[in-house]
């Protein structure tokens, strides 16, 4: 007589009889498994608004920045266009005075008078070779002359300001210094004055336009190195041949160096 084993009994399913009701479902089971349903879907369907939303700030970025080359390729364009009339006509070309400067300090904390620290402190230069955008009005550029001797500052071309943001630009939020990875970051921050990216910012910078005082307050200031070659005299001005003082344009060769 044949006989099964118990592994084999319990691989036996039992045998159910047509028409008998189904073992019915536990409640706490039912909702359990509709809970998970209900939570499945809210979070695709958070994916899905996450998703069309970076598509449309990406397009809305890529647009920016497309607008934004036009703008400074047809700026070069009317400058040089004025200056070959000028040319022409006998006369001289003057370009706008710059509305931007680039400060860094270059000279320690010994002997530093009470007024000039208090200027440091409101330009947020409190260590060597930091560097910050200042728009330059009346008001500035008092403040630049009462504390010269221990910064050097000149007027930074769009290259400069582009790699100073990318290579060199830190934010500040919540008084952390934060690298800026993307641009949710900017438009968390600064979407409210209606920069949303990484050339938003640069623009702002650039064109020092009404919302400068929140784009370059968004940065942390600049940490350079000391220029290759090391300093000439930090004690003489640039005329003579040091390095405190305006360097106007030449802070461009030596953003080179330090960046």
């Amino acid at each position: 007589m044949a006989t099964t084993s118990p592994a084999a009994k319990k691989d036996q399913k039992p045998k159910v009889k047509e028409g008998a009701p189904l073992p019915a479902v536990p409640e706490p089971v039912l909702k359990r498994y509709k809970s998970r349903i209900v939570h499945k879907r809210k979070t695709l369907s958070k994916q899905l608004k996450a998703r069309k939303t970076r598509f449309i700030n990406k397009q809305k970025w890529l647009k920016r920045a497309e607008k934004y080359v036009r703008e400074y390729r047809n700026k070069e364009r009317d400058q040089l266009r004025l200056a070959r009339n000028a040319k022409k006509a006998g006369n001289y070309y003057i370009p706008p005075e710059p509305r931007l400067a680039f400060v860094i300090r270059i000279r320690g904390i010994n002997q530093i008078p009470p007024k000039v620290r208090k200027v440091l402190q409101l330009f947020r230069l409190r260590q060597i070779n930091n560097g910050v955008f200042v728009k330059l009005n009346k008001a500035t550029i008092n403040m630049l002359r009462v504390c010269e001797p221990y910064v050097t500052w000149g007027y930074p071309n769009l290259k400069s300001i582009r790699e100073l943001i990318y290579k060199r630009g830190y934010a500040k939020i919540k008084g952390q210094r934060i690298p800026i990875t993307n641009n949710r970051m900017i438009q968390k921050k600064l979407g409210k004055y209606g920069i949303i990216c990484m050339e938003d910012l640069v623009h702002s910078i650039y064109t020092s336009d009404r919302v400068f005082k929140h784009a370059s307050r968004y940065f942390w200031p600049f940490k350079l190195n000391t220029p290759t070659g090391g300093w000439r005299k930090k004690t003489t001005h640039y005329v003579e041949g040091g390095d405190f003082g305006n360097r106007e344009d030449a802070i461009n060769k030596l953003l080179r160096k330090m960046i």
